[in-house]
């Protein structure tokens, strides 16, 4: 059976959000069948081909002052001319997203919700990361806790302004952007799969 494509587009300023994209192509990789294609935005702007081919497309960012980086931005809006005006190429793709602050709350969420609209607009399904809350959302938890920020939407992670990329995120933000590669993986691989039967039925 052909292998499921999953590409990775990220931006990293500091090298803490690249740690995280890695964290999600090693959890891509971990699903039987499933190919993890890992691109700076800077490169995924001359693989417009290779972005097509791609059965999902995971976005990552820093977030900087409660929005997505400047060289994301960049990247998303080069697909308004390169993609959705072509033919809404990336319809009925999947997405998924995750992105990393200097502190614990940073505002994430608000980088999320506009990688989320970014998909929306080019009629991609958004995958949520499909975990309860860690650490804080009961007295047992502890720092250790998979998605221990407690997102919802994608992958979180926290990067402490004056820790390098060798110390931070932490695992446990790491093992989350693992869980999120994998998650994205095998719901692609179905959506693959479900392609090669039959189409559904319309009525009416």
């Amino acid at each position: 059976m052909q292998s499921t494509r999953i590409a990775i587009v990220y931006h990293s300023g500091y090298g803490h959000t690249g740690r995280q994209a890695e964290a999600v192509k090693c959890g891509v990789e971990k699903v039987n069948g499933a190919e993890a294609l890992l691109l700076t935005v800077e490169e995924a702007q001359s693989r417009w081909d290779d972005l097509a081919a791609a059965e999902a497309i995971i976005f990552g960012t820093p977030t900087y002052m409660a929005s997505a980086s400047a060289p994301f931005k960049e990247f998303q809006e080069a697909t308004s001319r390169a993609v959705f005006a072509k033919g809404f190429a990336w319809k009925d793709k999947i997405a998924a997203g995750f992105t990393n602050s200097g502190s614990r709350s940073g505002d994430k969420l608000a980088t999320l919700i506009q990688i989320a609209l970014f998909a929306a607009q080019h009629g991609m399904h958004w995958v949520n990361l499909g975990l309860p809350p860690g650490w804080l959302y009961s007295a047992a938890g502890t720092v250790d806790d998979l998605n221990r920020l407690g997102g919802f939407v994608g992958a979180m992670a926290h990067s402490p302004s004056d820790a390098g990329p060798d110390i931070a995120p932490s695992e446990a933000d790491l093992r989350t952007a693992r869980h999120l590669g994998q998650r994205v993986a095998e719901v692609a691989g179905q959506l693959a799969r479900g392609r090669q039967g039959q189409p559904a039925a319309v009525i009416g």
